[in-house]
């Protein structure tokens, strides 16, 4: 049986957690995007990319926020994958504007 390296692993433990969070706020997260690498003092970090509705961040936007940041942390223990997580957030309209490569 082939092994797969941790980093793929924690990967797919990811993309698992996060395609259940898109699945559950599907009203006012339109997707989220994520990547693994280093913070800025070098340690091992997970970047969420959140893209939200226009709907969600105008009218609920913190408690749309903290609902994703709580289901992250419930889905995924980023203490045993060895991962800090930072979620930032953009609605629809800011990427419209800016058209960032990094959130398409």
């Amino acid at each position: 049986m082939p092994r797969i390296p941790l980093a793929v692993r924690k990967e797919i433990e990811i993309a698992e957690g996060v395609a259940d969070l898109e699945g559950m706020f599907a009203s006012d997260v339109v997707y989220i995007r994520f990547n693994v690498r280093e913070d800025w003092s070098g340690a091992p970090a997970v970047y969420f990319n959140v893209m939200l509705s226009d709907e969600a961040a105008k009218n609920r936007l913190i408690e749309v926020a903290k609902l994703v940041e709580a289901r992250l942390d419930e889905r995924l223990d980023f203490e045993s994958l060895g991962l800090y997580p930072y979620p930032h957030y953009r609605t629809q309209t800011e990427q419209a504007k800016l058209r960032d490569k990094e959130w398409a």
